[in-house]
């Protein structure tokens, strides 16, 4: 990936909002894989001929294999007002995910404690009490079922490491093509999360800003379900 397949939804002199793709990591890695945050410096820096390191804040993260929306600061302010609506809850950030089987409850909370395990980089769900231990929660709704999958729509009220993964599965409905976590039952194939909507006041002009894009719909599983055409909605007045 280059600065030429750079999807930019929005931008101003404060913040950029961008469409990352799957398997692109946010931010730089041991891979040295190209980087959401590598390639948005990047562009600014050539789109604005800017001279010496260029200021990006990565304000928060998509785990490697999700793709969907994500917005990065361009200034230090943006970025620090940014994250304390982050820690307050005011950014709100929605999933669409396709899961193998279809829980029991069609509308729940889902309340976890999960510890992450740093040699393996994989999270698991603990007691409370565990050292270590972060309280995980998000809540989903079935939107609709076939063939033995569900699309669920996710929102999360915490920002744990492998969060959606971890706990869909704990629930026994993994995410189709999450077999780091599910096994043979997460069936082979692309991962199935999406961040497709993205809600936050803009750290200066203070205007509440909405950015959503469907996944890829023609994609297996997601042709499997009855989504619209690919979308793109952004509320900002001046976009």
């Amino acid at each position: 990936m280059s600065i030429n397949d750079l999807v930019i939804l929005y931008e101003d002199n404060h913040i950029i909002v961008v469409l990352k793709p799957q398997n692109v990591p946010s931010q730089g890695d041991d891979s040295k894989d190209p980087d959401m945050l590598s390639l948005v410096k990047e562009y600014i820096k050539e789109t604005y001929k800017k001279e010496g390191n260029v200021y990006v804040g990565l304000v928060h993260r998509l785990d490697r294999p999700t793709g969907g929306v994500m917005v990065f600061a361009k200034s230090s302010k943006a970025a620090a007002r940014l994250s304390e609506q982050l820690k307050a809850g005011d950014f709100e950030k929605k999933y669409f995910a396709v899961l193998c089987g279809v829980p029991r409850e069609k509308k729940a909370v889902l309340t976890n404690y999960l510890k992450k395990n740093a040699v393996n980089n994989m999270v698991y769900v603990c007691g409370p009490t565990v050292e270590g231990a972060k309280l995980a929660e998000l809540d989903y709704k079935i939107l609709q079922e076939t063939n033995d999958l569900s699309l669920a729509e996710i929102r999360l009220h915490t920002g744990r490491s492998h969060q959606i993964r971890v706990q869909m599965n704990f629930l026994g409905t993994p995410v189709y093509g999450d077999m780091r976590y599910g096994g043979e039952k997460a069936k082979k194939g692309y991962l199935a999360l999406w961040a497709y909507s993205l809600s936050f006041t803009h750290p200066v002009l203070k205007e509440r800003m909405v950015f959503k894009v469907q996944p890829p719909v023609d994609v297996k599983p997601w042709n499997e379900f009855d989504l619209e055409k690919p979308f793109l909605y952004i509320n900002p007045k001046n976009a």
